[in-house]
């Protein structure tokens, strides 16, 4: 057995988990030695779920979700309240949202926020499609869900002034989400308060 090959193998597995948010060097470490134990009970698994989701899962045209189809289950739901459209930073945003149980309306998933430091521009934001569908109707309110970060209120006000164009109603977050606070860290009763008690966008 060649152990330098294997050895090279291991550290570039524990590079690319250690680039996971949340984690590390160390805690990709005891991650890829806690699969090791026991391949067919847990490695096996995780990489055909790994495989199917490769394989599988697509980015909704409509919104910006990521779904088994093409136009994910939220926006192909005729139940769904087509006047409301909730503007949220990434997926796990949207799905911290749908979590709480209470809004029924649509989404639309930016991709990110604006930030200087990382040279992300609104030209790399999810913003022309937001338009499209704003374009459709002055009765749809926008809610803006956005991180309470720097950035994230940075990237708010850009969208208030490029919605303003179109006289939609605009909407924030109530106060119960705190500074500097990222939606898929709230808990569902914050979310929900902060849901309830939105406010006009000024």
């Amino acid at each position: 057995m060649n152990y330098e090959n294997e050895n090279n193998f291991l550290e570039t597995l524990i590079k690319r988990i250690s680039k996971l948010p949340g984690l590390g060097p160390r805690s990709a470490r005891r991650i890829i030695f806690y699969l090791l134990k026991n391949k067919e009970l847990h490695l096996r698994p995780l990489i055909e779920s790994l495989i199917q989701v490769e394989k599988n899962i697509k980015k909704c045209k409509v919104c910006g979700n990521i779904d088994l189809n093409e136009i994910c289950s939220i926006c192909s739901d005729e139940n769904r309240n087509k006047l409301s459209i909730c503007i949220v930073e990434n997926v796990p945003d949207l799905w911290a949202v749908e979590r709480s149980g209470i809004y029924k309306g649509m989404y639309h998933v930016l991709g990110g926020v604006l930030s200087a430091i990382d040279g992300i521009n609104p030209e790399e934001l999810n913003i022309p499609l937001l338009e499209e569908r704003i374009k459709e109707s002055k009765e749809i309110e926008i809610i803006i869900a956005i991180s309470a970060t720097l950035d994230g209120q940075t990237t708010a006000h850009y969208l208030s002034k490029v919605i303003n164009k179109y006289g939609n109603k605009i909407t924030k977050l109530a106060h119960g989400v705190p500074v500097g606070g990222e939606l898929d860290y709230l808990d569902d009763g914050t979310i929900i308060q902060a849901l309830k008690g939105r406010t006009l966008f000024e």
